[in-house]
Order: C-alpha cells, then structure tokens, then sequence
C-alpha cells in the first residue's frame, strides 16, 4: 500500500516542479554507500532527465516528472521471502514485487534500493542503467 501510495503522490505532484518523496534514513554501511551512488546516478533514464525531490536528500533521485524514483537505503522488502527468485541484470539482484507491478527493489549488502518505474517506462532496461552505479558502492 506504501508504494501504491508513493506512486500516486509522485503523479500527483510533478506538475509543481519538484516531487515529494520520503527519505530513507540508511545507517552505517549503507548510508555511506547510497552518498557515494547518489554521485554515480545516471542524468537520464530511459529518455527522462533528472529531476528534483522534496525534501531534497542524497538518498533520493528522480527523472522526469516523477516517472522514476530512486530511494537508497531502504528496508529489506516485507513481501521478499529468502526463497524468492532475484533476477540479475549485470550483477545486482532485483525483487519484483508481486502486488506492486512498479515497484523493484535491488538486493546489494549492505543495502536496499527501491526503484519505481512508471509504466510508460522499459523497466529492465531502467534497472539495468541502474544496476551499474549500485555494483559500483556495493562492498565486494
């Protein structure tokens, strides 16, 4: 329902410029690694140019009017079991979630990114534009 939600208040504020969305609030490990790729995130994706977020944060990106959010450090995914299938694009692991069609998660010790991708969007080939700058801050 969170995500749902999100997805509705990403929509519903693009048109003011700046879209609202909730930092995560990462600690340790993670919170270092999501400063260092919020500097490695592409400027597009998928044809969408990097927009901005409020409250701005290092844990959050946006492109276009909010079709594609960002958010680094989150927590692991309640939905996600331990025997559930990842599929990897270029080394990272990303959770489908099954009752949210937008809403991937990659799975990269020590963190989590959420990645909400529009429907007007190719969403493997976004999370493969992605998937480059997380396998760079994720400790080997």
């Amino acid at each position: 329902m969170r995500a749902a939600a999100l997805s509705l208040l990403l929509l519903a504020l693009a048109a003011c410029g700046a879209v609202q969305v909730e930092p995560p609030a990462p600690q340790g490990e993670a919170a270092t690694a999501c400063q260092r790729l919020s500097g490695l995130l592409p400027r597009t994706l998928d044809g969408a140019g990097r927009g901005t977020s409020v409250p701005e944060s290092p844990y959050v990106a946006v492109w276009g009017d909010g079709e594609i959010a960002v958010r680094c450090g989150v927590p692991r995914p309640a939905r996600m079991a331990p025997t559930d299938q990842l599929q990897e694009i270029d080394g990272v692991g990303w959770f489908a979630d099954p009752d949210k069609p937008t809403l991937y998660t990659a799975v990269a010790a020590p963190l989590y990114v959420e990645a909400t991708i529009a429907g007007t969007h190719v969403a493997p080939q976004v999370l493969a534009d992605l998937s480059g700058p997380i396998s760079q801050v994720v400790p080997k």
